[in-house]
């Protein structure tokens, strides 16, 4: 196994997205990289139905639990629990932005709290073992964030805390969406490397409109002296899943073939199964799924197979084998064509 941490690529936390399963389709299609899970606020462990919100499969180590919250004492708590659970980082979001989490003090909003960040993750890393990490953003609204990036990092490391996955874009947290601030306000690759080259000791991942592994391999060169430590991809990680085959391969030097499609299907199959006879419906697994064959002959109707038929009550691996048999059939079709021509 090559030396570089799992840290190198990870899959970004995503409301909605990154559940138990997932995180288990991803796992078929790279052994290394770090998966996370969605947001999870520290009042509602403490308060709720942990094995739901906590409960994940074997298979998905490396895994990291991200928790919400701006209360040092509750995310302690929460922190233990989730080591309990067995997961191997704990990450305070320091950047979401939609208005659930402004109205809650936590999430981007702590942007302008350095010191409250650094309390809660003072509190975490005395609750846990596991390493404690940060997600934020590099500023939120008219803050400057060449200022407010480096004093929620700097006192976050004046704690203990060594690990940094930043968000290269301000939130604006007046006027714009949740979704907006995805895409809107502009990216600053430039600041998150001045970061990394200022504070050559932290461990700094960048994580903002990384659409390729050609574009994370650029983003970890160390061509202009400065080497960032890790990438997180979120949207085309999530969307075309298949480009996580590549990953161990290219982005952590492991001597092994890259994982194709079918190959990540097969590798899927145990887990769907287990998960079936438990009870759980097709459609919470097949939706993971559907931007796999992304680019190939047939992925329309394979999408349109798994959205549909899924959802019919009983759905079963059946429907997963008809999907895959139509991508096949229109492969076939493809290339006797070109034998044709």
């Amino acid at each position: 196994m090559s030396s570089f941490p799992a840290h190198r690529l990870s899959v970004a936390p995503m409301m909605d997205w990154t559940d138990r399963h997932c995180r288990a389709f991803h796992r078929a299609l790279t052994t290394r990289a770090l998966l996370y899970t969605e947001m999870v606020t520290a009042p509602a462990i403490l308060h709720g139905d942990v094995e739901r919100l906590l409960g994940f499969d074997p298979v998905e180590h490396p895994v990291a639990l991200q928790l919400g919250g701006s209360d040092p004492v509750q995310l302690a708590e929460a922190a233990r629990i989730g080591a309990g659970y067995g997961y191997d980082e704990i990450n305070l979001n320091v950047g979401c932005p939609s208005d659930r989490v402004q109205s809650g003090r936590f999430g981007a909003c702590l942007m302008r709290e350095p010191s409250l960040v650094a309390e809660c993750m003072a509190a975490i890393r005395e609750a846990v073992e596991v390493p404690a990490t940060v997600k934020c953003r590099i500023g939120v609204d008219d803050q400057d964030p060449a200022v407010s990036l480096f004093e929620t990092v700097d006192a976050c490391a004046a704690v203990g805390i060594t690990t940094f996955i930043v968000h290269a874009r301000m939130a604006w947290l007046k006027g714009l969406s949740p979704k907006e601030n995805r895409d809107v306000p502009p990216l600053d690759y430039d600041l998150v490397r001045r970061l990394k080259r200022e504070r050559p000791a932290l461990t700094v991942c960048i994580n903002g409109g990384i659409a390729s592994l050609d574009a994370a391999e650029a983003h970890l060169d160390d061509s202009d002296g400065v080497a960032l430590d890790g990438v997180m991809l979120g949207r085309a990680a999530y969307h075309e899943p298949g480009i996580l085959g590549q990953v161990d391969r290219r982005l952590f030097g492991e001597p092994v073939a890259d994982v194709d499609a079918f190959a990540a299907i097969d590798r899927y199959r145990p887990y769907l199964a287990a998960r079936l006879a438990e009870g759980v419906h097709l459609q919470a697994m097949a939706r993971h799924m559907l931007g796999l064959m992304h680019g190939r002959p047939g992925a329309r109707a394979f999408r349109r197979i798994l959205t549909v038929e899924s959802i019919v009550p009983g759905a079963g691996l059946e429907v997963v084998d008809r999907a895959v048999g139509a991508v096949r059939e229109a492969e076939a079709r493809r290339d006797r064509a070109d034998e044709a021509a």
